[in-house]
């Protein structure tokens, strides 16, 4: 007999029945707390809790009252798409006295919570775990004052604590983005994008100082996703004499006829000795010893501000469910923790030793062992440090190591956001290893016509910034011309090939493979490194790309059900791009709060698309006036877009009207999200350091030539849950459904109860996958760690 699979339905298994869940958000504001607040309240709900906002922090829960307010399914409608918080932010001294938690504990048992989900800071975090700490006690001094009848000590006997961390510094240890990161990051590079048009004008020197006191995540990434010129930050100081040092190199950067110069500054940048160095005194000095015209601009709270980024909002509804499920299974002896990501992977960590660590930071800086506090900040910062110098210094061509191999580099496929942060990052990367490295335009139909040219360290300069394909992409395969695609490799002496690209670069190295039997022009190293906004490529959880697709989805979904504002009630169907694969029509709809998302990875039927009309029929009854819902462009044969327009205009007769859109190719236009510059950026790296390994692995020095034909030497490299991952390309043909151009499994598949819940409706969501309790990997630094590759 077949065991019931206990963690399937977890509605039925972790009820919330009873339990009252509050959440507050305190500390500074950060975009997709909002987020956070709604999936809390909307999950809390379902599994049939009582659940409150805790309004202003804990100062609302201190001063009680109207403070704590009951929360209702309509009561987070359309706050989704709104920047920093809208149950508000306090810093409370109060709190932080014995007296003012005594009368928070007071006001909490008082509407008997006792599971509060926090939202904030590592201060806030640590006001929670105090709380929890002192919580019986508390209780038993209520009782001494009358203030609360003693059964209520047993009956309230422990309180419940889970975190999300929301700052837009990224400074909490354990976790690797926090709610309102990717939308700060968002703020800035809109601001670096606009500011390199006039700098370029006026051949002007501008430095940007960010936020970031104790953090420079913000600062490095920045300048990692714009190529900034120079940057400074609080955990690694620069050497000293680095004045003359950026000087130089500004002044190198013009002689090769740049036209601007950009340097970011973390607004706690300090140099070796703890002496501040602000956007003034880098200015100051420009000018002073070049003679640049200089201008400073100081960002502010503008990167607090503004619409959370479609990360954000699907970082923070997916840690909201996942805070609801850690307090239902949560027991007296659970310590408190924090949710987050790594990767793509929800996880929970012990709530003291994430802060903990974060405050190992603070010392490390504090001691000058910055080496240490760079290492404790974690590998992705540390690789983005790494990657940062690798990219934006150049050697002088006395050090560069002489490989005498030449690598070729292009793109194939349709063109994606990112995919010239990619090229930009193999360039420059494979320059420093001490290749020559080509550039191929227009995929595989150059590659055989002989459009192929060597590219130097600035012909990529300013590249990553840019939409589209700067090389030029086609579809074109290469097994019609493998011939004469042999013969330019033999002409130009090819040792290696990096692709770019998404399902057609799959199947042309799968070709090429093949083509290694007739032709040893082939048998080289090849790689291959995602790029689509389908994300639809087999071997890899997230393509290069993806991301910006999925910003211009939710942007335009926020001004689409604006536009309805004020109106009658209006149900909105948009056909999002992607081919046969569901991610961007699933994923763009759990982050701008649509009802329903069509794909063709979940079959649907007549009966289906009736039962989603009368639970929007039902919706409109109340208080909510718009639906949203998305159908992927291939979902359905028969169930076109125009069919499932007209079958809600006819069934929402009376109740509701209905609007259609197609997004069409604006979701593969625009300039590249930070996200995607940043992933195109490192794992193309990664991918050049790796044909560098196998060039060296596969070089004949009988023969004086490279020979590579074994399945390792053509591989994809793909995130895979949390790290990335080199795969044979021809071990990924079993995982590969060929016919409709998508993996067989895909784990975003996952997140669509997400969406189906906090839209309202009954379902199924599959538990086994959710977080468990982790411990801190303490990422301590050695000697021969800092010559180590990403």
């Amino acid at each position: 007999m077949a065991q019931p699979d206990t963690k399937k339905i977890f509605f039925e298994n972790l009820s919330g029945a009873g339990k009252a869940i509050a959440v507050l958000t305190s500390g500074g504001d950060a975009q997709g707390m909002n987020a956070a607040v709604r999936a809390v309240v909307r999950m809390g709900l379902y599994v049939g809790a009582k659940v409150y906002f805790i309004h202003e922090g804990y100062q609302g829960m201190v001063d009680g009252g109207e403070n704590i307010e009951e929360a209702s399914w309509e009561s987070v409608s359309s706050m989704l798409q709104v920047g920093g918080t809208v149950i508000g932010s306090a810093r409370c001294k109060e709190f932080r006295n014995h007296e003012g938690r005594l009368k928070a504990a007071h006001n909490l048992v008082l509407q008997g919570i006792t599971n509060l989900c926090v939202i904030g800071g590592d201060g806030s975090l640590t006001g929670a775990n105090l709380f929890r700490e002192e919580w019986s006690g508390l209780l038993t001094e209520l009782v001494e004052q009358g203030l609360i009848e003693a059964d209520a000590v047993q009956k309230y006997s422990a309180l419940h604590i889970v975190g999300m961390v929301g700052s837009i510094d990224n400074d909490f240890c354990g976790t690797d983005m926090t709610i309102g990161t990717d939308s700060a990051l968002h703020r800035i590079i809109e601001v670096v994008d606009a500011i390199m048009t006039t700098a370029q004008s006026h051949q002007r020197t501008f430095v940007l100082e960010v936020m970031g006191r104790h953090c420079g995540y913000l600062a490095l990434v920045s300048a990692l996703a714009c190529g900034a010129d120079w940057v400074l930050i609080p955990e690694m100081p620069p050497e000293d004499g680095w004045e003359d040092k950026m000087c130089k190199k500004l002044s190198a950067t013009r002689s090769r006829g740049t036209r601007l110069n950009i340097i970011i500054v973390a607004e706690g940048a300090i140099d070796r000795h703890g002496t501040p160095i602000t956007s003034g005194i880098v200015k100051d000095l420009v000018v002073k010893c070049l003679g640049f015209d200089t201008r400073v601009t100081i960002l502010g709270h503008v990167q607090r501000g503004g619409t959370p980024s479609a990360f954000d909002r699907i970082l923070a509804s997916r840690m909201g469910v996942e805070a609801v499920l850690a307090l239902l299974e949560t027991t007296a002896n659970t310590p408190a923790c924090v949710v987050s990501l790594r990767g793509n992977q929800s996880v929970r960590l012990p709530l003291m030793e994430c802060v903990q660590m974060t405050q190992e930071v603070q010392r490390a800086m504090d001691g000058k062992r910055f080496e240490e506090a760079v290492k404790l900040r974690g590998r992705s910062f540390e690789n983005n440090l790494r990657t940062y110098k690798l990219l934006a210094h150049r050697k002088p061509e006395s050090e560069l190591p002489v490989s005498n191999f030449n690598v070729a580099v292009l793109n194939v496929g349709a063109p994606a956001a990112g995919m010239n942060a990619a090229v930009r990052s193999a360039v420059r990367v494979g320059i420093s290893e001490g290749h020559k490295m080509f550039a191929v335009s227009d995929g595989f139909e150059g590659f055989y016509k002989g459009q192929i040219r060597e590219v130097k360290w600035a012909d990529v300069g300013g590249w990553t910034g840019q939409g589209g394909s700067l090389l030029g992409t086609k579809r074109t395969l290469p097994a019609k011309h493998v011939e004469k695609i042999a013969e330019q490799m033999r002409m130009n002496n090819i040792n290696a090939l990096l692709i770019v690209g998404g399902f057609e670069a799959f199947l042309s190295l799968l070709e090429l493979i093949t083509a290694r039997g007739k032709y040893e022009e082939f048998c080289v190293p090849m790689v291959m490194v995602p790029a689509t906004v389908s994300n639809n490529v087999p071997g890899s959880d997230l393509s290069i790309g993806a991301d910006t697709a999925l910003n211009a989805i939710t942007t335009t979904c926020d001004r689409i059900k604006q536009s309805a504002s004020g109106t009658k009630r209006r149900v909105f169907i948009i056909e999002t791009m992607g081919g046969y694969c569901g991610y961007l029509a699933s994923v763009g709809g759990l982050a701008a709060g649509a009802d329903a998302a069509y794909i063709y990875e979940e079959p649907f039927d007549i009966k289906d698309l009736q039962a989603n009309v009368e639970h929007l029929t039902e919706k409109m009854k109340t208080s909510i006036q718009r639906g949203l819902v998305l159908r992927n462009e291939n979902c359905n044969e028969n169930y076109t877009t125009d069919f499932i327009y007209q079958l809600y205009s006819e069934e929402g007769k009376g109740v509701f009207d209905s609007r259609k859109n197609v997004l069409g190719h604006m979701q593969q236009g625009g300039a590249p999200s930070p996200f995607d510059r940043n992933f195109g950026t490192k794992i193309s790296a990664k991918a050049m350091q790796w044909v560098t390994k196998k060039l060296t692995e596969t070089f004949r020095k009988g023969k004086g030539r490279v020979f590579a034909n074994m399945e390792d030497s053509c591989c994809l490299l793909g995130m895979r849950r949390r790290a990335l991952v080199f795969q044979p390309v021809v071990q990924l043909k079993d995982e590969t459904d060929f016919v409709h151009r998508i993996p067989k499994e895909q784990w975003w598949l996952k997140l669509r109860p997400l969406m189906k819940i906090l839209a309202k409706y009954k379902t199924s969501y599959d538990v086994s996958d959710s977080g468990q309790l982790e411990h801190v990997i303490r990422n301590r630094p050695k000697e021969s760690d800092a010559s180590v590759a990403m």
